[in-house]
């Protein structure tokens, strides 16, 4: 992969729509590689649609984007695949696949990424499953996992393609204070190694304990703690 010292994501006068309605207008904003940047905002203010276009699970349809290298305005049907393999996705209600165990769901998404042989699938599976602090857990089914277990191994499954920026949506939503915090770890520490990270939370706590950049969805637009100056406080509903 060629060097780049661009932005992993930039948006330039964007508008994100959810179905026939603007939720977000003229949204502009850059993420560096590396950098570790908190989405916030009240419930319905457009952070989960900023989030989706990014992956494009939405399209854009006005503005100009480009994520992990990828210009993502009318992105064509066969490149998305492609764009999915640079980012990691993390959900806040997990999405694994029920029926197969935690390998055959990491296994599942190598093979529809591109991996085909039975080796470098099973280290690879091996190296991301220890990262994340569940090496032991290949052969568990998913509801024999903890709520906290289970993000551990969607984690895992964003991390299986090596992204250059990880999008998070809600990650600690579900999950009592301690589990979140560990979580957050995780977080800081695939940050440090030098993967970029945008997490939309309704989290203060964790804010407070680890402090970053802050995009905040407020009346339509996105507001950035580098340029304006806004109050955290009313983001998050109590």
């Amino acid at each position: 992969m060629e060097f780049s010292s661009s932005p992993v994501v930039t948006l330039r006068d964007v508008i994100i729509y959810q179905d026939v309605n603007t939720v977000l207008n003229q949204v502009n904003f850059e993420i560096e590689k590396g950098e570790f940047v908190y989405l916030v905002g009240k419930t319905g203010s457009g952070k989960s649609s900023l989030l989706k276009t990014l992956y494009a699970d939405l399209p854009l349809r006005s503005g100009l984007a480009q994520v992990a290298g990828f210009k993502i305005f009318k992105i064509s049907r066969d490149q998305i695949p492609y764009l999915r393999r640079k980012i990691g996705i993390v959900f806040q209600d997990f999405q694994l696949l029920t029926d197969r165990n935690v390998n055959e769901n990491l296994t599942f998404v190598l093979r529809a990424t591109g991996w085909k042989e039975k080796s470098k699938i099973k280290n690879r599976i091996s190296e991301v499953l220890m990262r994340v602090g569940m090496g032991a857990a290949g052969s568990k089914m998913p509801h024999q996992l903890s709520g906290g277990e289970q993000q551990r191994i969607v984690i895992a499954r964003a991390l299986l393609n090596e992204p250059v920026i990880l999008l998070a949506d809600e990650p600690t939503g579900n999950l009592d204070p301690d589990v979140a915090k560990g979580i957050m770890q995780i977080f800081l520490e695939i940050n440090n190694s030098g993967t970029a990270v945008l997490m939309a939370t309704h989290n203060h706590h964790i804010i407070q304990h680890y402090p970053k950049r802050v995009l905040k969805c407020e009346n339509g637009q996105v507001l950035d703690s580098v340029r304006n100056n806004f109050t955290l406080t009313d983001s998050f509903e109590i």
